[in-house]
């Protein structure tokens, strides 16, 4: 899928533009808890394509929802497209901001999550969102090798998710978040479709931000890191300006190490706070713990 040379041009032209993502000294805690996240800036231009990693409740997810306009913060804090995300809703609407999370899922009752599915095939769901560009999504269809036969109810797990990207990905977005996305995919299609995220880049100037645990094939894929420590972002930016990223030719073993440090970093504060308590407040020690107390 070659662009011709005047799209080219247009894409090379829009890393001179305004940039795609901005976050400004970002702060954010669920209602009476903690920062999850913490003085938190990065600035993405248009054609970036950023790995976002960290430990497991480093604060990713969370990030990725503020990015998405899941969850209100200050307008000034978050800029998508020169918009913030959570009060232009227009964003979303359009298509322009795109997010794809981890879980395709549903909550049922006391089954708790369960995956969405239905009594219908792939092909109709796919088929039945409206104003789509044809060509695009017989290159989504192709690049995700969906059948269109496929009853939803009857899928695997990995095609349960292809069905589930091609959906996200038919509108033709200028920011796409991923959450994890590709935890079900077998290597061929998670490379297939790293491609065809590059490809959108290049070609149309799109950004991505891509959180995830598997490296393979990431370090030539990106050309932007982002990793976050307790909710903040200790090494961000360029690839190239990253200083323990120049030389090297396997990121497994660079995020490794970080992580590593992570980990040291984590089990030190947690032994400081268990030596020198929080006090509880009024609420928390009436009700037990903040978030009863907040739902009281």
């Amino acid at each position: 899928m070659n662009a011709p040379a005047g799209v080219k041009a247009e894409a090379a032209a829009a890393t001179d533009a305004a940039p795609s993502l901005v976050i400004s000294n970002l702060n954010y805690a669920y209602p009476m808890g903690e920062k999850i996240i913490k003085d938190f800036s990065l600035t993405l231009p248009p054609g970036s394509r950023c790995l976002l990693s960290g430990a497991n409740g480093a604060g990713k997810t969370t990030l990725l929802q503020v990015l998405a306009g899941k969850t209100m913060v200050p307008t000034e804090d978050v800029r998508v497209i020169g918009r913030p995300p959570f009060h232009d809703t227009e964003l979303t609407c359009s298509g322009d901001l795109a997010y794809l999370g981890a879980q395709w899922r549903r909550n049922v009752g006391s089954a708790g999550s369960v995956p969405l599915a239905g009594d219908i095939s792939a092909g109709k769901m796919i088929f039945g969102v409206e104003g789509i560009d044809k060509n695009r999504r017989a290159d989504l269809i192709d690049i995700l090798d969906i059948d269109v036969d496929w009853n939803m109810m009857r899928v695997s797990d990995g095609q349960r998710r292809r069905v589930q990207i091609c959906m996200g990905l038919l509108k033709p977005f200028k920011v796409l978040l991923c959450d994890e996305i590709t935890v079900d995919l077998d290597i061929l299609g998670r490379l297939d479709l790293l491609n065809f995220l590059k490809q959108e880049c290049e070609q149309r100037g799109a950004t991505v931000v891509y959180a995830t645990h598997i490296f393979d094939g990431m370090e030539p894929w990106m050309t932007h890191i982002a990793f976050t420590s307790d909710g903040k972002l200790v090494h961000g930016g360029k690839k190239e300006d990253v200083g323990d990223l120049k030389g090297v030719r396997h990121l497994l073993s660079t995020v490794y190490d970080w992580l590593v440090v992570d980990r040291n970093d984590r089990k030190e504060r947690e032994k400081l706070e268990k030596a020198n308590p929080k006090p509880k407040s009024s609420l928390e020690s009436r009700f037990g713990s903040r978030h009863m107390a907040y739902y009281r």
